[in-house]
């Protein structure tokens, strides 16, 4: 049985995405194009999929490592802003954007709080969803 920890990270993320542009709770709102993903950056994402491609990276990591918070994921998702001719400084990720992922998932039912409060879970239908993804992906890096 092929998991998500027997991938390459980059094509489970790819293969995921693809997945959740297709359930209907997952959806970028309205500032999403706008938005920086944290102070350390200059520059809004170029992507025009960013929404999915961080909703399946979140997923995956809550896979891995959960439970997980909102705050371990700024720091996940943190990191050095170019302060001129000061030194760099590690800055966190921004957290309404993880927040809001993280409601969305809640929503499809694939992440779960958890029980002791210490953040989200995987639930079994997101172990799944993660799992059918990873086994396509082990197809497709078999037939290579």
């Amino acid at each position: 049985m092929t998991t998500g920890r027997d991938v390459p990270p980059d094509l489970l993320i790819e293969e995921l995405t693809t997945r959740l542009k297709e359930l209907p709770e997952i959806q970028p709102p309205e500032w999403a194009k706008y938005v920086k993903l944290g102070v350390h950056k200059e520059l809004p994402p170029e992507n025009p999929d960013w929404w999915y491609v961080r909703a399946a990276s979140v997923l995956r990591k809550i896979y891995l490592r959960g439970p997980i918070g909102v705050q371990r994921l700024r720091l996940e998702y943190g990191g050095l802003r170019n302060r001129g001719v000061k030194p760099e400084h590690f800055y966190r990720g921004s957290g309404n954007v993880l927040r809001k992922i993280l409601q969305q998932l809640e929503k499809a039912e694939l992440v779960s709080r958890d029980q002791s409060g210490k953040g989200r879970i995987i639930s079994p239908t997101g172990m799944k969803f993660v799992d059918n993804a990873a086994r396509e992906v082990a197809l497709k890096v078999m037939s290579v």
